[in-house]
């Protein structure tokens, strides 16, 4: 009966979620990654992420805090192509042993549309901020999870990294990726639907940033942006001008917000132009759980249905 009792307790252990202090401590560096690593790592990992809900992860300012978290993390998942310039510099005085997981690796990545190459407001010809940090994305459009399709390498890059970091959870990495693959696989089946049912002179929507590239390439959507593929550029008079004569020109019905843009640039070109504002897109952050966009997946239906409600008709 006692060596019974053993044998079940010890099974039941085994079973038992992993306790806090056995997980295997990840930092994302960015809130949509951070839901990728949690779908995929479950209860056996802990994350954490730097640039939080509705953050912008082009101009974030790391904190002593975030030196402290990437020193104490197995792994760093991080976009690549770009788009946390920051970083680097902040692993490096981590004092961190980290392994570093690029999750668009094996992605296709595209370059930017248009001159990208004008000074930014408050930073150098180099691509610096005012105190040496660089910024600089060059000609590639970072925005890779915007196609569904590139998500699932994300995703796969993940699963690939948390078995070699914990072998032992490798079973339970892989059913929890191949679950959530196949959810990725029905959104991208429900986007195509989606887009088809907008009249094709009717799929022409401006952003505020060229965040939706990989979007419109994959899906047949055009985005038109006034800013570069990062926020820290600002659209000039000629710029803005341009848009407001293309707008007329092309008739695009609507504009769209952005949660991590200043409203009044859309605004202003709204009022300008007649067309009308379409409703806020999530681009490059997830938002808090009381929000519109807490996960990946509600994002892209939140996006997809906003688009659709204002272009279909």
């Amino acid at each position: 009966m006692i060596r019974w009792s053993v044998m079940v307790i010890a099974a039941l252990l085994m079973a038992a979620p992993a306790q806090a202090n056995d997980r295997i401590r990840v930092v994302a560096s960015f809130s949509i990654l951070g839901d990728f690593v949690r779908n995929v790592g479950g209860d056996r990992v802990e994350v954490t992420t730097l640039v939080g809900p509705n953050g912008d992860a082009h101009v974030y300012t790391p904190s002593p805090t975030d030196a402290k978290t990437i020193a104490d993390a197995r792994l760093v998942v991080v976009n690549g192509l770009g788009l946390e310039g920051w970083l680097p510099r902040l692993v490096q005085s981590s004092g961190g042993k980290a392994t570093i997981v690029t999750a668009t690796k094996g992605v296709k990545a595209r370059e930017a549309d248009g001159d990208d190459d004008h000074d930014h407001a408050g930073h150098d010809k180099g691509g610096h901020d005012k105190g040496g940090h660089a910024h600089d994305h060059g000609k590639t459009d970072p925005h890779a999870w915007q196609s569904v399709r590139n998500a699932k390498v994300y995703v796969a890059n993940i699963r690939d990294a948390l078995i070699a970091a914990d072998p032992a959870g490798a079973d339970a990495y892989r059913a929890n990726a191949e679950a959530y693959l196949g959810k990725l696989d029905a959104l991208d089946r429900d986007v195509r639907a989606a887009v088809a049912s907008i009249p094709a002179a009717r799929r022409k929507v401006i952003s505020t940033h060229e965040a939706f590239g990989y979007f419109a390439d994959a899906y047949g959507v055009a985005f038109i942006a006034p800013q570069g593929v990062s926020t820290e550029s600002e659209a000039s008079a000629r710029d803005v001008a341009t848009i407001i004569k293309q707008i007329r020109k092309d008739k695009v019905p609507a504009v769209f917000l952005e949660n991590i843009s200043d409203p009044r640039l859309m605004q202003r070109i709204s009022a300008e132009t007649g067309a009308k504002i379409g409703g806020t897109l999530y681009s490059d952050s997830l938002t808090a759980e009381n929000g519109d966009a807490p996960t990946y997946i509600d994002m892209v239906r939140h996006n997809i249905k906003t688009l659709t409600g204002a272009l279909s008709s």
